[in-house]
């Protein structure tokens, strides 16, 4: 089969997405991108790109980079991140980078009354994140500190903002808003041989634009084709580990959960009657088995790809974004 050539960028890769959202000259991109996102609640103006790096004050002093983070006219902050892997801890590390721009507010000196501007974290998530507090049917997920009483929002000024793009599977003729049509171009651009009129809004005109490879300078072509190599091999690392991890937690939870769930079974059953107490036990057994034989599966597998990487001489702070291994864990591999 014949393979067809790319004519735009994958906004995916971390050279697309931050060609397009991350310099001053495609701003407007990014404004409009924001505030279909935000739907009105938050108008976006103007934006000032920040610097993305920040040097961690942590004992691991690694680096933390934003993909994209700017400043609003009022003060307010924005990080917007592409996360193409799945993380352990993804939750925490949004938290975590959330901490910086609150942080830096902070003036030299004593005199300050802690009155902090507005910070939100925007991820961008291309795969599925299952968590319990999100509604399922739906791919935007807003997070707050709120009352837990009154499911009032009791902090309004920190802001996270989850996009679960993997569940986005709506098609050209589908698209009603803007905010859809945005998701359709993060995920979809790179397979487009032409402009389709589904995104004929003005503002797709400079997205396009830029998109073109064949617009590229040498430079700029390899180092997308680099970030694009990364892309690939970030999901096929993920995708194998899925599998293989799935494979091996099945086996091994489907062990040990007969052999709890007999246990657990007989020792229930010997007050509730035997027959019923063996068959929830091992019903139950066999369940949580399978959890854990998965869990820790896929935990197996993400040391081995970490392993891997570190042999090819990858650096230990990707190797930990790409894989969500801690830095304990990433310890035990080099002992």
């Amino acid at each position: 089969m014949e393979q067809v050539e790319e004519r735009y960028i994958s906004l995916l890769t971390d050279f697309g997405f931050k060609r397009i959202f991350g310099s001053a000259p495609n701003k407007d991109l990014l404004i409009c991108f924001l505030n279909s996102l935000f739907n009105g609640k938050q108008v976006v103006k103007d934006v000032s790109y920040l610097n993305p790096e920040h040097v961690g004050d942590v004992y691991t002093d690694r680096k933390d980079i934003f993909d994209v983070y700017c400043e609003g006219e009022n003060g307010e902050k924005f990080i917007v991140e592409m996360q193409n892997a799945y993380q352990a801890y993804f939750k925490d590390r949004s938290l975590f980078y959330s901490t910086f721009p609150i942080r830096e507010q902070a003036p030299k000196g004593d005199d300050w009354d802690f009155k902090i501007n507005h910070v939100y974290t925007v991820a961008l998530l291309n795969f599925n994140m299952y968590e319990d507090a999100f509604d399922k049917e739906k791919t935007r997920h807003h997070v707050q500190l709120c009352n837990t009483a009154t499911h009032k929002i009791s902090y309004d000024k920190q802001e996270f903002i989850y996009v679960v793009l993997a569940k986005f599977n709506k098609t050209l003729g589908e698209l009603e808003t803007l905010y859809e049509k945005w998701l359709y171009a993060l995920k979809n651009l790179y397979k487009l041989s032409q402009r389709p009129k589904e995104l004929c809004d003005k503002v797709f005109d400079r997205l396009f634009e830029e998109a073109e490879i064949a617009k590229f300078s040498p430079l700029e072509m390899r180092e997308y084709e680099a970030s694009k190599k990364a892309y690939r091999d970030i999901k096929n690392s993920v995708d194998t580990a899925k599998r293989e991890g799935i494979a091996e937690g099945m086996e091994k939870g489907m062990k040990q959960g007969m052999e709890k769930g007999m246990k657990q079974g007989m020792e229930k059953g010997m007050k509730q009657g035997m027959k019923k107490g063996m068959k929830q036990g091992m019903k139950k057994g066999m369940k949580q088995g399978m959890k854990q034989g998965m869990e820790k599966g896929l935990e197996q597998r993400s040391l081995e790809i970490a392993r891997k990487m570190l042999a090819k001489g990858m650096d230990a702070a990707s190797v930990m974004e790409i894989t969500g291994l801690s830095a304990e864990q990433m310890q035990q591999l080099k002992a």
